[in-house]
């Protein structure tokens, strides 16, 4: 059943639960059949309103700093797995507080802050981000091992052995990739840390692991995991974001006017690509439209889509449609779940989209609205 859209208000983004159980299922069944913990990166889907629904599939999830370990604790019900490229004194103690597990990116990192660690109540499992210098990313502005990198640490810059209170090791170095990309940075992995292995008690692989996308070979991953886990007898870790809420919602956003200039025709929307949509600037990439031609047809009406803000750059084109686009037309972005609501702004005070939910049973439920006094009191 699809979202009747008929329901929604403009701008909304729209979690459809049954696509976002879809997902669920199929990573507890890759987490089960490998025998592997897989916990959600906050970083890719933060909505706290859906986590009741994905704590019955999953109960772990990892943190990027102080604040999302708090979120872990209150909405996932659990303590996180926590990485920050760097900590401060004045966030460690909530880090502590949230944590289960964290992760230092450096070796003076952990000089500073493991004694706190050593002293703290309850036990916490310390690791070391390292980087295997490989990575099939494309993108620089998501490549963590590009030359230069401050994430992680590099094998050169360890001796034969862990420092003291060490029990793990954690690598990032995908993005939307396959489980072929896996497999070849495993054997980047093995080559420069494989003498830290017999001494570890688990192995985090970080996040970019897009099993739910259409075509990936999740036997293969799970057959990789386990071959893993069962050569170096270490728990395996993965902490994906976007896997999570693949292809499980929408944006809804609403022609505003059409404009033409040079004889290009740019129709504007209530919501931004800057502000609502960065992903589509910053990697950059072109979403698909509900009821247009990804790419232009000739002889049908064709159109850029436009932000409402004041920046130039706020726009993505080129779709056609079979018929004319006119104000109070609605334009559907798909696929605008995850990295959209974790990385919005509200620049220019534009108006930020409500969040809802999708149930087939049920119908929309308005989890969220914003107004001026959002916008205000993130400023003074």
């Amino acid at each position: 059943m699809a979202i009747d859209l008929s329901k929604v208000p403009s701008p909304c983004y729209v979690l459809d639960e049954g696509l976002l159980r879809k997902n669920l299922e199929l990573i507890r069944g890759v987490k089960d059949a490998a025998g592997v913990d897989i916990i959600l990166a906050f970083k890719g889907f933060a909505m706290w309103s859906a986590f009741p629904i994905v704590r019955e599939y999953i109960s772990g999830a990892t943190a990027s700093g102080a604040y999302e370990a708090r979120l872990a604790v209150e909405e996932m019900k659990s303590l996180s797995h926590t990485y920050s490229p760097a900590y401060t004194e004045d966030d460690f103690d909530e880090v502590l507080e949230c944590s289960s597990h964290i992760t230092f990116n450096s070796l003076t990192q952990l000089e500073r802050f493991l004694p706190a660690v050593k002293s703290y109540s309850r036990k916490i499992s310390v690791g070391l981000r390292v980087n295997p210098e490989f990575s099939e990313v494309d993108t620089d502005l998501y490549n963590p091992c590009s030359p230069g990198t401050r994430l992680g640490i590099l094998s050169s810059q360890l001796g034969d052995k862990l420092p003291d209170g060490v029990e793990g090791l954690h690598f990032h170095t995908l993005c939307e990739s396959n489980s072929v990309d896996l497999e070849k940075t495993l054997a980047a992995f093995e080559e420069r840390f494989a003498r830290f292995l017999p001494n570890v008690k688990w192995v985090n692989m970080g996040g970019g692991h897009l099993m739910t996308r259409k075509g990936y070979d999740t036997q293969h991953l799970i057959n990789l995991l386990k071959a893993f886990r069962e050569k170096w007898d270490v728990q395996v870790i993965l902490e994906p974001g976007s896997a999570f809420a693949w292809e499980t919602g929408v944006l809804k956003s609403t022609v505003v006017d059409v404009v033409e200039n040079k004889g290009i025709r740019t129709a504007v929307l209530n919501v931004s690509f800057t502000a609502h949509m960065p992903d589509c600037l910053e990697m950059p990439y072109k979403p698909r439209i509900q009821g247009a031609h990804f790419d232009p047809v000739d002889g049908k009406p064709t159109y850029r889509m436009g932000g409402n803000s004041c920046l130039a750059g706020d726009f993505v084109g080129y779709w056609s449609f079979d018929d004319e686009l006119q104000p109070g037309d609605s334009i559907v972005f798909e696929d605008m779940i995850h990295y959209t609501m974790v990385k919005t702004t509200m620049f220019n005070g534009v108006a930020h989209p409500a969040i809802g939910i999708w149930n087939d049973e049920t119908g929309f439920h308005l989890m969220r609205e914003f107004s001026y006094s959002d916008y205000k009191q993130r400023l003074s």
